[in-house]
């Protein structure tokens, strides 16, 4: 077992146990989706689509500048293990740039490049995936699956009794401020549901399974390691949290065309940002190019646009099709579900079970027990995907 006395582990300890402190003062989602993504919406659609929305964003309640000094003030250098060492370095560097995202929301191209240095943006390779997809014809919009249902009290009461599933409690919150339809709030252990949204039976399939069949079990294993940074997350989680999320839509039989498309869209309106197109283009190139409803085509342009410039959402098909090549190779896949883990630090995780830093999942994601995809344009796509 970990030997607690040695110096060392102490240091390790004191200063994982330090980030996570600071770490908890930063969701990123928590400042990022504007306050006022309605009215602008009414305002947009009576200017034809052509005067560019302008958002407003919840109050950043922390000392930026401090917390930097914080993060960079760690004594990293007491840490021996040289693996461990490197890790928590790319750790500062990566929470450093969170902060300097959330310091930018709101101003243009200085957010953009903040988080472009984050989240990156999508290659030509996964422009070029995104478009194939756009070829395939989606399922039948009008079947009784996709029609909305459910307004936001009935989806909880879903969302409750999926959880049944799961030895685990959360709290479920609503709310008028987002740009998804649901998300966890990692942090708070939240289920934030969009109060403004009415669920279709499909909507629902899909979100129990991404929301809390991943992105809360992954928060709940998390919280059961000596090291919080299986927690608050290693560098560049977010893709391999995201395929993961959108993997477990295809292994409970819920991933349709449909949704591959609109994660397709998603890298579109992205690629459309680092081209320096402002919101007005980039929905007209989904709305009027690619024949997107306005509704969605709204919506998956404020994601992209929200703060100046977010660039995360292409890192849903990338991290999709990373995961299922990950699984289609034989590999194990409750590794991942250790916590808010990249799939690029496998090596490190295991390293990290081995000397007791880190234990075993506690909760799996029920559907990756059984392969239950019978969708052969969904398999057809996914092999395909370079």
């Amino acid at each position: 077992m970990m030997n607690e006395s040695s110096v060392a582990t102490k240091s390790l300890l004191e200063i994982d146990n330090y980030i996570d402190n600071l770490v908890k003062k930063i969701e990123l989602l928590s400042y990022v989706n504007p306050i006022n993504i309605e009215e602008q919406k009414v305002k947009f659609f009576a200017s034809k689509y052509l005067t560019d929305p302008v958002f407003e964003y919840p109050v950043i309640d922390f000392d930026k500048f401090n917390l930097h000094r914080e993060f960079f003030s760690q004594p990293i250098e007491d840490i021996e293990d040289e693996k461990l060492r490197a890790l928590y370095e790319d750790i500062i560097y990566t929470y450093s740039g969170l902060i300097q995202c959330i310091e930018t929301i709101g101003e243009g191209k200085r957010f953009y490049y903040n988080s472009l240095h984050a989240f990156g943006t999508p290659t030509e390779q996964d422009v070029e995936n995104a478009k194939f997809i756009l070829h395939f014809d989606s399922e039948d919009e009008t079947s009784e699956i996709f029609q909305p249902k459910y307004n936001s009290e009935e989806a909880e009461g879903i969302f409750r009794e999926y959880a049944k599933n799961y030895d685990f409690t959360f709290d479920i919150k609503h709310s008028v401020h987002m740009g998804a339809i649901a998300m966890v709030l990692n942090n708070i252990k939240t289920l934030v549901i969009n109060k403004n949204h009415t669920f279709s039976e499909n909507e629902m399939n899909v979100l129990t399974n991404h929301e809390i069949g991943v992105h809360m079990v992954t928060t709940m294993n998390g919280q059961l390691h000596p090291l919080k940074i299986f927690s608050h997350g290693f560098p560049n989680y977010e893709e391999t949290q995201e395929g993961l999320a959108v993997f477990s839509e295809y292994m409970s039989g819920n991933l349709t065309v449909k949704r591959l498309k609109e994660l397709a869209y998603r890298v579109i309106a992205v690629d459309s940002l680092a081209k320096g197109y402002p919101f007005s283009k980039t929905f007209r190139l989904l709305h009027n190019t690619y024949d997107l409803n306005r509704e969605e085509a709204f919506y998956i342009s404020v994601r992209a646009h929200r703060g100046g410039g977010f660039t995360k959402d292409y890192l849903y098909l990338s991290g999709l099709k990373k995961v299922y090549d990950y699984y289609q190779q034989g590999k194990d896949l409750n590794l991942l579900l250790t916590g808010k883990v990249c799939l690029e630090f496998c090596s490190q995780i295991e390293y990290l079970i081995e000397k007791d830093y880190a234990v075993k999942p506690k909760h799996y994601t029920t559907s990756f027990k059984e392969n239950k995809n019978t969708n052969k344009t969904v398999d057809f796509i996914l092999n395909s995907l370079k």
